[in-house]
């Protein structure tokens, strides 16, 4: 270990319950997305760095999804290291099904932090601006460039959020590595991601009363035909890289998938998958509807181009004249993307967990997207280390205060490695 390393664990255990307090405030504002209002808690953001003397800009191409981009160059050259996280998170859902009255309350019970996106991924975000500040008060010991990035518009494709820094302010956010703290748990380092294919199906019919089944095809049993022939996308088998391919077949890799993501995972890494996310139509229980709206959300493993995909569905389609379907997702990205399994970065987090939380995260690629693909999909190595997913997206999401200060110590450290700390 070295003496700034001792030094930065000895500044996070000095401040803890200040470290804390900050992952509880920004928990108790509320970012639902949609509708991605996230400005009070981009100040809340702000106001953390403006007491610690930390300059930064706000970029919002949307007013209500603020992007906050700190940025920090060393007296002596070195590597530039992005640090990446979002404001924004799911929906709440019903209050009333939240046990401690809110999914906002960030009540601390029995040593976990509840409260909707805390481990997607209000625990990383946080994570990263704690790291942020403390390598900043060091910065005599760093060498390169550290930049830190919130944005508001991840949890619905990131176009108004990483991706428009990347499309505006490539200067700022490309960077030789990103590090990212979404969650991963402490038994898997991320170095890839399935592709999200997010298709709306809109199924219509001249409709009728619903006694006069003569009259009308019904919108809502074309939707659940065409539903039932989407399943065959989950058959197509991915031509994965040697390298990826390998990583994925090894026992402990396919072991850490499961324990950190749940039993099945090792195999759904590999699989392209269907979900149906939504499902509208109909008008009343005694009309047959003359449309119906289906979105489904395919995911592509690392060797099924998005292309594949989109040929096996128009061809359902020719069966299916009276459905249209389009995009939500990005049309530009082709498909999963991933970078080095044996990166630099990687060992580095690697070596810093063990030491400190005594687990060795393995390398995986993971089921969901996030903003580390913009990274990936520009040819920069971007790796994801952050707390348990098991939660995310759940009533009384919640993350546990020593697996929030894990992770604050392990990027805290690894960017201090990346950037030549001394």
């Amino acid at each position: 270990m070295t003496s700034l390393e001792a030094t930065l664990l000895a500044d996070i255990d000095a401040a803890r319950d200040e470290l804390i307090a900050f992952f509880q405030g920004f928990t108790r504002i509320a970012t639902p997305n949609p509708p991605g209002e996230t400005r009070e808690a981009a100040a809340f953001l702000r106001a953390f760095l403006e007491a610690r003397g930390l300059p930064y800009q706000v970029i919002a191409p949307v007013p209500e999804w603020p992007n906050i981009v700190a940025d920090h160059r060393f007296e002596r050259p070195g590597r530039h290291l992005v640090l990446n996280g979002h404001i924004d998170v799911f929906p709440a859902g019903d209050p009333a099904r939240w046990r401690h009255g809110s999914p906002w309350s960030g009540t601390i019970e029995d040593g976990r932090l509840y409260g909707r996106g805390t481990a997607d991924m209000k625990c990383g975000t946080s994570a990263s601006f704690i790291a942020y500040s403390l390598l900043a008060k060091h910065r005599d010991r760093l060498r390169g460039r550290l930049t830190l990035t919130a944005v508001s518009d991840e949890e619905t494709g990131g176009r108004w959020g990483t991706g428009f820094l990347f499309a505006n302010h490539p200067d700022l956010v490309m960077g030789d590595c990103c590090l990212n703290g979404e969650p991963s748990s402490a038994y898997t380092v991320r170095y890839g991601e399935k592709a999200p294919l997010w298709l709306v199906f809109t199924a219509r019919a001249r409709g009728a009363h619903g006694a006069y089944v003569h009259l009308s095809e019904s919108a809502t049993k074309i939707a659940a035909a065409l539903i039932d022939r989407l399943e065959a996308v989950t058959a197509v088998k991915p031509e994965m890289p040697g390298k990826v391919a390998r990583n994925l077949a090894e026992p402990s890799v396919r072991q850490a998938l499961e324990t950190g993501l749940g039993v099945g995972a090792a195999d759904t890494v590999a699989a392209v998958t269907l979900n149906i996310g939504m499902v509208e139509g109909g008008l009343k229980t005694n009309m047959i509807p003359s449309e119906c709206r289906v979105e489904a959300d395919i995911r592509l493993p690392v060797g099924v181009p998005k292309a594949r995909i989109w040929a096996m569905v128009r061809e359902i389609m020719q069966d299916f004249p009276s459905v249209t379907v389009e995009e939500q997702s990005i049309p530009e990205e082709e498909g999963a993307n991933w970078c080095d399994p044996e990166g630099e970065m990687l060992h580095i987090i690697q070596d810093r967990a063990t030491r400190i939380a005594g687990i060795t995260p393995a390398p995986v690629i993971t089921l969901a997207a996030t903003d580390a693909r913009f990274w990936r999909n520009a040819g920069v190595p971007a790796y994801i280390y952050g707390c348990a997913f098991d939660l995310v997206g759940t009533y009384d999401e919640s993350v546990a205060l020593e697996e929030f200060l894990n992770v604050v110590r392990v990027h805290t450290l690894s960017a201090a490695a990346y950037l030549g700390g001394e």
